[in-house]
């Protein structure tokens, strides 16, 4: 897997997956400048490898779940295989290993009070090993990683003919109940594993018919409850130095710094969170002398933050969708 290079047209394909993740590929091919197969040929060689996937991604808070950002600190000997059971629960992603090996970093959502006591006030604390677990709610979010595209390779004109036309989800339905049944469940699964899935194959998956699946699917996205992310390690983009950040920022200037982080290209990932820090971002570096320079003379700037906590991403056990292969 570490000899394929990505060239100039698999940057593309990464690039357009990114603004739409079921861009079909005849789409794609008239926008690079290729044909439909060499786009189809690039993309399977690119998953087969395990370099990239697309996988289908849930909005919890659309559907009035809550989301949380969890740090455990565990013994060196165990936190690998508490990552690995965090990574194979279906409501965490992102999970990390941090610093020296005896952190994990994750998010979670919950659907309801009894399930996050039961993940936040039994499960892991009475985990072995777990020396410490202190767990945030997410507010609000001011980016995502799915709208993180690290070196933009599509020129603007490009970009803006792969972008899906859809409605903006009115944000005073952000809590509102949408009718779900163990079809969606099934079909929630089923793009987890694979967000390019065929309608065909998402249909044996559900039990509908092709021509629900896509209305379904169509459906969901423009309620904002179903998006697509590119899973693909920033290193192969050319990024190496991956960290989190926790911060400490005056109230009054709470919202003007979370905005002013989520415009920095390095930023995939910033969120306003409960606890003793109030901001949390996840950020990728060209290397560690970037995530230095990029600490010192850019987040230093932001004067409202008192307090910054930084640790660098060691391993990563699952991004979106499904646990990752070893």
């Amino acid at each position: 897997m570490d000899d394929v290079t990505l060239d100039a047209v698999d940057r593309g394909l990464v690039h357009a997956l990114q603004i739409d993740g079921r861009a079909p590929f005849s789409r794609i091919g008239e926008v690079l400048g290729v044909s439909e197969n060499t786009v189809a040929r690039r993309y399977r060689r690119l998953r087969s490898s395990g370099i990239l996937r697309v996988a289908g991604t849930v909005n919890g808070p659309r559907l009035g779940h809550t989301s949380w950002t969890i740090r455990l600190r565990c013994t060196p000997d165990a936190a690998a295989s508490i990552a690995g059971a965090l990574a194979a629960r279906d409501d965490t992603s992102f999970v990390h290993l941090l610093s020296g090996g005896t952190e994990i970093s994750c998010n979670t959502q919950t659907r309801s009070a009894g399930e996050r006591d039961a993940l936040l006030l039994e499960r892991l604390p009475r985990t072995r090993r777990v020396l410490g677990v202190s767990a945030h709610l997410l507010l609000r979010s001011y980016a995502l990683p799915g709208g993180w595209l690290g070196p933009a390779t599509l020129a603007p004109e490009q970009a803006a003919r792969l972008r899906p036309v859809r409605p903006v989800p009115d944000p005073a339905a952000e809590t509102t109940a949408f009718d779900l049944g163990p079809a969606d469940r099934a079909l929630f699964t089923a793009l987890a594993r694979d967000g390019r899935a065929a309608y065909a194959d998402l249909a044996k998956a559900t039990g509908w018919s092709d021509s629900t699946v896509r209305r379904r699917v169509d459906a969901l996205r423009d309620a904002g409850v179903l998006g697509f992310q590119v899973d693909i390690e920033p290193r192969r983009l050319g990024f190496h130095a991956e960290a989190r950040l926790w911060m400490s920022v005056r109230p009054s200037a709470l919202a003007d710094v979370a905005s002013a982080l989520a415009a920095h290209p390095e930023a995939s990932f910033v969120a306003l969170t409960t606890g003793p820090t109030n901001l949390v971002a996840a950020v990728n570096c060209r290397g560690t002398a970037d995530l230095g320079r990029y600490l010192t003379e850019r987040v230093a700037t932001l004067e409202a933050i008192t307090a910054l906590e930084s640790a660098p991403v060691i391993r990563t056990i699952k991004r979106a969708g499904t646990v990752l292969p070893p």
